[in-house]
């Protein structure tokens, strides 16, 4: 009897983001060839198309390519970690290690490059899946030595304190905030799938740990800390 490390024997449940469509295609047909153990819910291009189908295809893996259209996955991630409960596990051509450090620093649970094997891929989605991290020993030990610089750092950082004192979602909205200083507040909103409320309740949230009394002092604050920066850029 075959054994699925699925709970319940649910399916894993996979979101594809990448954006070549014949990659989408073949990534569907082989993840959906592991049924019962997996199957594929939605399949995005660019970030806007990823962050619309996260909420109702609810899946548990979100394999992500770092290169969307001229985005970068990076931005996309905090989005999905805020916005759901799937891991993310990055799918790349990039054979940068800073770039696969960036995107595990950024939230993502384990990179695997496109040359690999299919039956890599397979498993790297079974492992993140039960919670375990899909690293090589190399990339484990860049990051938990960068980790331990970031956290010496903050602790003579007054600035740092403070913005690692924000929530995921907090920060979330500090990013979408700060991309754009002409962005209205029904707009944040609407990008974030949250009302206009609960978005005032999170700023008075947020400008009480920054330091800041308005959206303009935010969007100053944010440059000049780089909040927008992603790890390694």
């Amino acid at each position: 009897m075959k054994h699925y490390s699925t709970s319940a024997d649910r399916p894993i449940r996979v979101l594809l983001v990448d954006d070549h469509r014949v990659v989408l295609w073949g990534l569907e047909k082989l993840i959906n060839g592991e049924r019962p153990r997996m199957e594929v819910v939605g399949k995005a291009t660019t970030m806007a198309e990823t962050l619309q189908i996260l909420k109702s295809a609810a899946p548990d893996i979100v394999l992500l390519d770092l290169k969307l259209n001229g985005e970068s996955g990076l931005n996309v991630m905090p989005g999905i970690l805020a916005g759901s409960r799937a891991k993310v596990l990055v799918l790349t051509g990039s054979q940068d290690p800073m770039m696969h450090d960036s995107a595990v620093l950024a939230g993502a649970r384990g990179v695997v490059e496109k040359g690999e094997a299919a039956e890599v891929l397979i498993k790297a989605i079974e492992r993140v899946h039960e919670g375990e991290l899909w690293l090589d020993r190399n990339a484990t030990g860049r990051i938990f030595v960068e980790m331990a610089r970031r956290q010496e750092s903050q602790v003579h950082d007054p600035e740092q304190q403070r913005i690692s004192s924000l929530t995921r979602k907090e920060r979330l909205i500090v990013t979408s905030i700060a991309s754009n200083a002409s962005t209205s507040g029904k707009q944040v909103a609407e990008r974030l799938h949250i009302s206009e409320h609960t978005l005032r309740n999170h700023l008075t949230s947020i400008y009480a740990k920054l330091c800041v009394r308005n959206r303009l002092e935010l969007f100053d604050y944010a440059t000049k800390n780089r909040i927008l920066k992603q790890p390694g850029e």
